[in-house]
């Protein structure tokens, strides 16, 4: 067994798809649609037959009250890997990206936390 697809819940898909493609520097997997939203996944080029992001509608009534949750707590939804945390960090910075924790080291891994304009705390990880 292995993960296939994970999600990150998004508000507006549209945003989504340009924040984690242009910005994060995913690539665009998949697009069906389906009604007024859409099976979109974005995967790391790096690794593109790998495990795909869903960028999923955050429509669900329990979403909205769950993510606001997560961000009031600092608590980020999920994780990326990064080869180099602080060329990363200053990438994302000077694309305008908001972090909300600095690269910051906890025993074998160095972390930081950024807001991805959809709803959502993002963390990446360099591995030590």
């Amino acid at each position: 067994m292995r993960i296939y697809v994970t999600s990150v819940l998004v508000d507006d898909q549209d945003k989504a798809l340009k924040f984690y493609t242009e910005v994060l520097g995913f690539v665009k997997e998949k697009e069906i649609p389906l009604g007024k939203a859409r099976w979109l996944t974005v995967v790391s080029p790096e690794d593109p037959k790998g495990t795909e992001l869903l960028l999923e509608p955050d429509d669900h009534p329990a979403a909205g009250s769950f993510k606001r949750a997560l961000v009031a707590d600092g608590i980020p939804f999920t994780s990326f890997a990064v080869g180099d945390i602080h060329r990363e960090y200053d990438r994302l910075r000077s694309e305008g990206v908001r972090f909300t924790q600095q690269p910051l080291e906890m025993g074998g891994v160095i972390t930081a936390v950024f807001d991805d304009t959809c709803g959502n705390l993002i963390q990446i990880v360099e591995l030590k």
